[in-house]
């Protein structure tokens, strides 16, 4: 009765213990820690194999595998001054130094990390976790979703680097570059330094872990589809308010509210000028027409001017030929100058307007860009809007009293302007050029170029020799201002004077000699001959009879063979008259031969 009884209760027990669940069933976690390890590892505290097959059970189902490299969730469960300790629900605690939490000063406990295993178990048996590896793996895997399904991340803007920024993604210093930051040029990028923002990443560099983010991805699609929607209100003439957003050599670029536009450097004003930035500056806010749009290519071309009236319109319309205007020079070219009389309203001084002097220059050598002129109006088309103007109009032209300042054969001195193969010009003053042909620049030299005699710039003396009034020409003449030497010399190298003179070069079919500095002598060939019958040579001095001179064409040949051979004839001259006179005295022919015998001889030198 006792063992049945016994036997009921053990039968109760075991299916009430059936019905209520164990302690390790209502709170496994606080079993689990509660549980006495080391008693259970000495044996202590014996448990049976059920106990041990559930205990094992809920090992598995609780603690983290500390085998697998994979990043788990941790608890901060205490802070020292050195290390965190993390709970990862492992059979011990980890450590990690506060070093790794640099980033996250406001760390506490009860924060929940993510930690990878660093060492399963040092020497005091605690696992060694690391954060910031674990920050690398979450934030690579992150980093890469995005990207693959171009999702929208923040970042942190470290500071400036090379052509860009470095931006914090999850942990990994990503490139932002300059462009990307905004769709409008960035003038200031420190402003962004130390700012969160929103980016999309754009290209990774899995072989370098490179990271490249855009902030103006994220808005550009928003901006395109904007862009259509204002473009597609827009229309021709239209006047729109816009801030200045872009200033280039070419051009400015306004910010319509969402389109830009730009207006050219030749629609800013209707005056020239050199650069936008003479009319325009950076965040400025003004009023533009829309000249054209290109709906297809999302262009707008704006215009500035177009808002006033053109300046010819506004022109006085008393302004007429003849009168005189100021204005500056703003464009020179070789052919002349553009002087702006009024704002948008230029007039072309021609160079040859700029001097009364035929002697055509460059405009520079006149006036130069900035200058503030005065001229008169020579030509006005109000329809083409064209107008010329004339400088010299306003001085008295110099030939109008030229017969009175340079009559023929008054002298004067002037300045070589420029040389031609048959003359030099002088220029005698301002508008007054005469011309010196080659064969008045000197009476003896022979000169084959006018460079050969003078330079431009040099001061000459010259004659008036002809003016031509209504042909506004002048001849002048150089050698003019002194006696003509060849009349000296025409009675001292009169044919037949003898001279003494050195071979100067021997020269095809002759030589020259030089008498002075003026007259240079040709001998030719057969008149080198010698009383021996050699020839002369280069060097070599001997007398000369001079056999022509010709005054007008400056020639003078001489002769040495002439003076042996007069020689010759005198003697023979003598012999014959000393034999007529002797013939009266029955002087025989063998007398006479003898005579001639004896001169032959001599002339022969024996």
């Amino acid at each position: 009765m006792a063992e049945e009884t016994k036997n009921q209760e053990v039968q109760a027990n075991s299916e009430s213990q059936k019905a209520a669940p164990s302690a390790q069933q209502v709170n496994p976690e606080q079993f689990l820690a509660d549980f006495n390890w080391h008693n259970y590892q000495e044996g202590i505290d014996p448990v049976d194999d059920e106990k041990l097959e559930e205990f094992e059970k809920l090992v598995a189902e609780n603690f983290v595998d500390t085998l697998d490299d994979e990043v788990v969730t941790g608890k901060v469960i205490n802070i020292t001054d050195r290390d965190a300790i993390i709970d990862i629900n492992a059979k011990s605690e980890g450590v990690i130094s506060l070093n790794e939490f640099r980033y996250n000063p406001e760390l506490k406990v009860g924060d929940e990390v993510e930690v990878l295993i660093d060492v399963r178990e040092d020497a005091t048996g605690q696992l060694v976790l690391s954060h910031r590896k674990a920050r690398v793996i979450m934030a690579w895997d992150r980093v890469n979703k995005a990207h693959d399904e171009s999702l929208i991340v923040n970042g942190f803007v470290k500071c400036r680097t090379k052509g860009g920024m470095i931006v914090d993604v999850f942990g990994i210093e990503a490139f932002l570059p300059g462009s990307q930051i905004d769709v409008k040029p960035i003038r200031d990028y420190d402003a962004y330094v130390g700012k969160t923002m929103e980016f999309k990443v754009v290209k990774i560099n899995h072989e370098f872990k490179n990271v490249v983010v855009s902030h103006k991805a994220l808005i550009e699609a928003d901006i395109e589809e904007q862009k259509k929607e204002i473009i597609g209100q827009l229309e021709k003439g239209q006047v729109l308010e816009g801030t200045v957003k872009n200033i280039t050599s070419y051009g400015v670029f306004v910010d319509l509210g969402g389109v830009d536009g730009l207006v050219h450097i030749t629609d800013l004003s209707w005056s020239r000028i050199n650069h936008p930035n003479e009319i325009v500056e950076l965040d400025q806010k003004l009023n533009v027409v829309i000249l054209d749009f290109d709906e297809a290519k999302t262009r707008i071309q704006l215009g500035l001017k177009q808002l006033h009236k053109h300046p010819w319109e506004a022109l006085d319309q008393d302004l007429k030929v003849g009168d005189k205007v100021k204005g500056k020079v703003v464009v020179i070219a070789d052919y002349g100058a553009f002087i702006e009389v009024a704002e948008g309203v230029e007039g072309l001084i021609h160079v040859s307007e700029m001097s009364w002097s035929t002697h055509l220059r460059s405009a520079q050598d006149f006036v130069k860009v900035g200058d503030e002129v005065e001229a008169e109006i020579l030509t006005l088309d109000r329809d083409d809007r064209k107008m010329s103007l004339g400088i010299k109009q306003l001085s008295q032209d110099p030939w109008t009293d030229i017969t009175s300042k340079y009559p023929v054969g008054s002298k004067h001195t002037g300045i070589v302007r420029n040389f031609t193969n048959f003359g030099v010009f002088v220029e005698l003053e301002e508008g007054i050029d005469g011309l010196i042909y080659i064969s008045d620049l000197s009476w003896t030299k022979k000169i084959k170029h006018p460079s050969e005699f003078t330079n431009v710039g040099d001061k000459l003396e010259v004659v008036v020799l002809e003016l031509d009034v209504e042909g506004r020409k002048l001849s002048l003449g150089h050698k003019q201002t002194e006696s003509n030497p060849w009349d000296k010399y025409e009675t001292e190298f009169a044919v037949g004077t003898t001279h003494t003179a050195e071979i100067s070069e021997l020269v095809d079919k002759g030589a020259t000699i030089e008498f002075n500095e003026d007259i240079t002598a040709f001998v030719p060939t057969r008149h080198l001959e010698k009383e021996d019958g050699k020839k002369l040579k280069a060097g070599e001095s001997a007398e000369f009879q001079i056999i022509e001179f010709n005054k007008e064409f400056k020639r003078v040949v001489a002769s040495h063979t002439a003076i042996h051979k007069e020689e010759e004839q005198q003697i023979v001259k003598q012999a014959v008259k000393k034999a007529a006179s002797q013939s009266s005295e029955k002087t025989t022919i063998g007398d006479v031969n003898a005579e001639l015998q004896a001169l032959k001889d001599k002339m022969e030198g024996k």
